[in-house]
Order: structure tokens, then C-alpha cells, then sequence
């Protein structure tokens, strides 16, 4: 069995790796990397003919954004993948198609990927040829997947993006009874320094600044991925607000994440038992609170940014690439009774990291905007930590080979590091090839 890395090696984005086995072919993820510039995997498209199918491990961009172009280079084969993820994927994707406009792309490419996906269960084993294949869940959004790999002779475990926590909507990552001898692991937060503190304590701090804006007539904006975050942080700001944490104040969603929040709704049984029976038994439906208004007009966003009302704002992207944060933030930024909150990765080259990093002055769509606005950081992870990455790879049995990916270079060598102990452990270069 071969393994080589497209894309996610000694970087964050554009995750895309190929498991050749004797006649078969198949990619883990096809990703973009979003910053300055967006990057695509370095598969060429005469190799993306001869793939024998795709498993997309959870529908964030890094990980499925190359499949409009996949399909229009020629590919005629299958995307493999749980229910949520494929309906993720197409509201992500619409957006990234929209704001983006990607180049190499067809409505023909586009019209087949829609026709050619096959919905697989978690624990459901399949074939890809000689391969075989099994989803587990993976703990970091809806629908994500750990994919379990093997053959006649080797066996694997890509793990996608990790959560070893459970959540406000998911229970953490399957652990019990996995075996494979080879882990090919993420590592955003993979770091000597990775280390998360308790989750009440940062969303207790979280929520004290928020209440202390909205007291001051200020409006809080909250950049969130439209998918995962953003969920995670309006079901928090909606628990807080009913039980009188937080003052009663308007909470809007912008970009896709009213979209997803439906989806959410319409697959829950793959959310947390609790979440369910509140919602099936007690009539009490946190994707449908009273407290949630959704920005669907320029007027709407207007009103927003201009009016003298105190507002909590979640809306797309994460990362300031792109999306209607763009427009809270020039509209808004210079008033210093406001405040933005980052919740999640910053990426290199993002406006999100210049904004983390202290900018008092950027470019957005062109334009010089001065930061007086409050900026804090409050770190809502749907990752695993350094010491849950270690927990995770002593929990596969005969384990013998571990491929860090997925990870700014210090952190993934880090990681690597640690895991050298035990394992044969490799920081791949990009479009490396390793035989296991």
C-alpha cells in the first residue's frame, strides 16, 4: 500500500491524499487552502482520471473544496461519505462557488458531482474495489468521519480533523476498537503548547465580555466556520440567555449558516442523545430559538451595523476570507464600543491572523479600515489537543506507523516528535510518497 500527500503536509488546507493498493486508487479528502491565495491539491488532473473513488471525511472547504474541480477534470467515479457531510458539503460549496468563482470549473463537472455520491453509515463497511472501508465518527462536526482503510495485508486510520471532547452537539470521536497499523493524523494543535483549557471556564470568560458589551451598548461580532462553530456558539449564546447569563439582545446569523442550522435540525439523530430526547421529548428546539434572527438582505445587515441597538452578530467566514464579516468588520471596526471575537483557527496569511496578531490598520476588498474596535480570542475548538492526539494514536491497536499532516510545520514536527517514542513517525513532504 502506498500513500502520497497532495496536499496537508507541513500545512493546514487542501487535504487530499491517495491509498494505492495493487489495481485501486482512492483520495481521503479533496481540499482547498484558503488565504491570500487559494491552493489546490498538486494531484494533476491525468492522475484524478484514474481515482477509483473519494471519501470526504467532513465537508469544511480544506477538505472538500477541490471536488467541483475533481468532476470537471473528467472524474466519473463516486464521492463516498455520510448523509450530513454530503448535505453540508453542497451548502459549503454553493458559497465557496458564489463568492469564489473558481477557476476549471464546469456546470457539467458540477451537475455530475451532485448525481455521484453514496451515503454510507458510520460503522457500515463498503469496498472500493480491493479496498475495504469503514466511517467511525470523528467528533469534530456533523457527519465527520475517522476512515479505516485496508487490504489483504496492510490496514489504516486517517482521522480528518479530531475531537476526543464531546460537545453542545456531538459526542467525542469512536475510540473503542480500532486497530490498524498505520495512523495518518492531524495536528492543528499538535504544539509542546497545545493545551486547552477547561471549555466552561473559556465560554464563562467568553460570556462575561459579551454581557459587558451589550451593557455598554456595543455589538459583538462573532466570525464562525458556517458549519460546526457556528452551531456550537449559538447553542451556548442561546442556553446563556434564556437562564439570564446574558442580557436579552438580538442574536443574528449571516452568510450560510441559517442553512445550516436546517440541516442540523433535519439530522439530529447524529447529534448527542441529550440533544435529542430536548428536542423530541421536552418540545424545546435550540435550532429554532426565538432568540435567533436571520440576515438575509443588505437592508437587514444595514439596520445591523448602523442602528443604535446592542446586537451579538455570528456570520461566516471564520477566518475573514471572505463572506459578510467583511462588511460588520469595515462598517464597524473603528467604533471602539464594539468588540470581535475569534472562536477558532486563524490560518496563515488570513485576514483573521493579521486582525489575532494586532493589526490596527487592514485591507478589506480593497479598502484601508482602521481596528479600534476590541479584538479577543477565545479558543472554542472542535479539534483535539496535543495530549488528546497522543491519547487517540495509544488507542489503535498494533500501531506501528504514524503520518502527522494537517498542521503548521512547528506544530506537526512537535507532534512527531512526541510520537517517535513509540512509532515510526514521518512529517511528509508534499507529493512524498511512503510504502507501508
Amino acid at each position: 500500500m502506498n500513500i502520497t500527500f497532495f496536499g496537508a503536509a507541513h500545512e493546514v488546507g487542501r487535504s487530499c491524499i491517495m491509498i494505492e493498493s495493487e489495481d485501486t486508487k482512492i483520495l481521503l479528502d479533496a481540499g482547498v487552502k484558503l488565504g491570500r491565495e487559494t491552493e489546490f491539491p498538486l494531484i494533476t488532473d491525468n492522475e484524478l482520471k484514474t481515482i477509483d473513488g473519494i471519501i470526504t471525511s467532513h465537508a469544511h472547504l480544506d477538505h472538500s473544496g477541490y471536488l467541483p474541480h475533481i468532476f470537471s477534470s473528467g472524474y466519473d467515479g463516486f464521492v463516498y461519505t455520510t448523509k450530513p457531510t454530503f448535505e453540508l458539503t453542497n451548502v459549503l460549496l454553493s458559497d465557496y462557488m458564489r463568492i469564489s468563482n473558481p477557476g476549471n470549473v464546469t456546470k457539467d463537472g458540477l451537475s455530475r458531482m451532485q448525481k455521484s455520491n453514496k451515503l454510507i453509515e458510520y460503522n457500515q463497511e463498503f469496498k472500493i474495489k480491493n479496498l475495504t472501508i469503514k466511517l467511525f465518527p470523528a467528533g469534530h462536526i456533523l457527519g465527520s468521519a475517522l476512515t479505516h482503510v485496508s487490504d489483504s495485508k496492510n490496514s489504516m486510520i486517517y482521522t480528518g480533523d479530531l475531537n476526543l471532547r464531546a460537545t453542545k452537539l456531538l459526542d467525542p470521536a469512536q475510540t473503542e476498537n480500532l486497530s490498524a497499523g498505520t495512523l495518518i493524523t492531524e495536528s492543528t494543535y499538535g504544539g509542546v503548547n497545545d493545551t486547552f483549557q477547561p471549555e466552561k471556564k473559556v465560554i464563562d470568560t467568553m460570556l462575561a465580555s459579551i454581557k459587558d458589551t451589550i451593557t455598554q451598548n456595543g455589538k459583538v461580532i462573532i466570525p464562525s466556520f458556517g458549519v460546526g462553530r457556528a452551531q456550537e456558539v449559538l447553542l451556548i449564546l442561546d442556553d446563556y440567555m434564556k437562564s439570564g447569563l446574558i442580557p436579552k439582545t438580538k442574536i443574528y446569523m449571516d452568510g450560510m449558516i441559517g442553512k445550516a442550522m436546517r440541516i442540523h435540525r433535519h439530522n439530529v439523530v447524529y447529534c448527542r442523545d441529550e440533544l435529542q430526547k430536548r428536542i423530541l421529548m421536552n418540545d424545546d428546539d435550540p435550532f429554532k430559538s426565538v432568540n435567533f434572527h436571520n440576515v438575509t438582505t443588505r437592508q437587514q445587515r444595514g439596520k445591523i451595523m448602523f442602528g443604535e441597538e446592542p446586537a451579538i452578530v455570528v456570520t461566516t467566514s471564520g477566518m475573514l476570507t471572505g463572506g459578510p464579516v467583511l462588511k460588520y468588520i469595515e462598517n464597524m471596526a473603528k467604533h471602539p464600543q464594539n468588540k470581535l471575537i475569534l472562536v477558532g483557527y486563524q490560518a496563515e496569511g488570513t485576514l483573521g491572523r493579521a486582525i489575532e496578531e494586532g493589526a490596527k490598520e487592514v485591507n478589506v476588498d480593497g479598502r484601508k479600515v482602521h481596528v479600534n474596535m476590541k479584538i479577543e480570542k477565545y479558543h472554542l475548538s472542535a479539534h483535539a489537543d496535543r495530549q488528546q492526539l497522543l491519547s487517540f494514536a495509544g488507542r489503535v491497536k498494533g500501531l506501528k506507523n504514524v503520518f502527522v499532516v494537517h498542521g503548521e510545520p512547528t506544530r506537526s514536527a512537535e507532534l512527531k516528535e512526541a510520537l517517535k517514542e513509540k512509532y515510526n513517525a514521518v512529517h511528509p513532504e508534499l507529493a512524498s510518497v511512503h510504502a507501508i
